[in-house]
């Protein structure tokens, strides 16, 4: 078990590849906190680099949506990333458990938006959008984005150039222009194309694209368009499935272009089902508004 010098740790929550993260105490206020680690003995700069520009983007964002980065110590050869704790557990937790009703959904749904359009505003381009990455407080309806590992935070004075040759992210979740493997660069809208992709993951139980192999699953994001919702479940209302469609479109420009556009889009959706018990079809998108080539490339890395 951790052991991390003013912390009483209590529990091990998860451990991937390269990290372990660890549910504990803050000794002197008492309070629940998270603690992320890494897991290799003597790890790579690059390793340790993603843990402390986690911390950089997390620890003073003005964002309510997201799980805030509270310290950045030493841990013997590494360091260690203490977070918030609000009591949340994984959206993946949650669907794997059972799936969930249309109302919870587009409640989700809306509160991922509106913390993506926050940190839009704000210069942050996430990167890694999905289930495992959101977390939900049921009680509390509090939904919030963790792990901005790989997050970029862009400001006039400091443009990132992407490495076409750096595959950053989760291939599944992945936006095709992601990938590296479309010569353009990216944007915002990369993330909207990952909500879409954990959309698609609620509704339907499955991904979109299922294949585990890596090329096959670049080439299905660059050029094969998935099977609507709807037609996988004929209970998910038309609107909710084109709604996701619009945010899986090959090329950016296709997509949504604001988080208001798609926020109004699911809250008209969210009235209706609760006015009437259904929703009906219309066409996603008409109250989206076209940001200009100024602002896009204020975005581009």
């Amino acid at each position: 078990m951790l052991a991390l010098s003013g912390y009483q740790i209590t529990e091990e929550i998860a451990s991937g590849v390269r990290t372990a993260i660890f549910r504990g105490h803050n000794e002197q206020g008492n309070s629940s906190v998270i603690i992320k680690v890494l897991k290799s003995e003597y790890p790579t700069v690059e390793e340790i680099t993603r843990l402390k520009q986690e911390y950089k983007i997390t620890h003073d964002l003005q964002c309510e949506g997201i799980v805030r980065a509270t310290n950045f110590q030493k841990y013997l050869h590494s360091f260690a990333l203490i977070l918030e704790d609000f009591g949340g557990q994984s959206l993946q937790q949650l669907i794997s458990a059972r799936r969930l009703s249309l109302t919870e959904f587009l409640n989700i749904a809306i509160a991922l938006t509106r913390t993506l359009g926050e940190l839009h505003k704000l210069s942050v381009i996430h990167k890694d959008i999905k289930p495992s990455n959101i977390l939900i407080n049921s009680f509390r309806n509090e939904v919030k984005i963790t792990d901005f590992s790989i997050a970029t935070r862009l400001d006039r004075e400091n443009k990132i150039i992407n490495n076409p040759n750096l595959l950053e992210g989760t291939l599944a979740y992945m936006s095709p222009e992601q990938t590296g493997r479309m010569n353009r660069s990216l944007d915002y809208r990369t993330d909207f194309y990952s909500l879409g992709i954990t959309f698609y993951e609620i509704l339907t139980g499955q991904l979109p694209f299922t294949t585990t192999d890596p090329l096959e699953l670049v080439y299905s994001h660059i050029a094969i368009k998935p099977v609507p919702p709807h037609q996988l479940n004929p209970e998910i209302p038309t609107a909710v499935s084109e709604i996701t469609m619009k945010l899986l479109a090959k090329t950016a420009e296709e997509r949504y272009q604001s988080a208001e556009g798609l926020k109004f889009d699911l809250e008209n959706c969210l009235e209706q089902l609760q006015k009437m018990g259904k929703i009906e079809n219309f066409t996603p998108g008409q109250r989206d508004r076209k940001f200009s080539a100024r602002i896009i490339r204020y975005f581009k890395i």
